[in-house]
């Protein structure tokens, strides 16, 4: 059985760059490549696959119809996982995460999805200009090859 942990080993591999699929107003399939990373969810403390945006397309899609599938692949293998989008941003409110504990948030979610960075404040300061909003998928199914 395909688990959180296999798509991590199989992310780390190719810089967890995975494909992002939304579902669009017309039902049909949008795909992107993003970083996103398994991290603890800010409320629940359970895993999830989190990436951040701030692009139109995607986050039009994940507010209508939050169904998404996030895939980590590495040459030939991939594990796709499937669930219900959650957002956080400063246009996307959330439950129990303020301003400050979003731009915790966001780094958290980079970090996660293998990125580092040399100053936090002028990343928070990126984040908070672009209106970057983390998008949380908890798992419903991870399957892979």
């Amino acid at each position: 059985m395909t688990s959180l942990d296999d798509a991590i080993t199989i992310g780390r591999r190719d810089r967890f760059l995975v494909v992002v699929s939304t579902v669009r107003a017309d039902m049909t399939v949008q795909s992107s490549v993003v970083n996103a990373g398994v991290l603890a969810h800010p409320v629940t403390g359970e895993q999830v696959v989190g990436f951040v945006t701030y692009g139109r397309a995607k986050l039009a899609n994940l507010r209508a119809r939050p169904q998404v599938t996030v895939t980590f692949r590495a040459g030939g293998e991939w594990a796709s996982v499937e669930g219900r989008a959650e957002l956080a941003g400063p246009d996307d409110p959330y439950p129990g995460i303020g301003p400050d504990r979003l731009r915790l948030l966001l780094r958290e979610v980079f970090e996660a999805a293998g990125g580092t960075h040399d100053d936090w404040a002028a990343f928070d300061q990126v984040m908070a200009e672009q209106r970057r909003t983390a998008v949380l998928v908890a798992p419903t199914r991870v399957y892979s090859n």
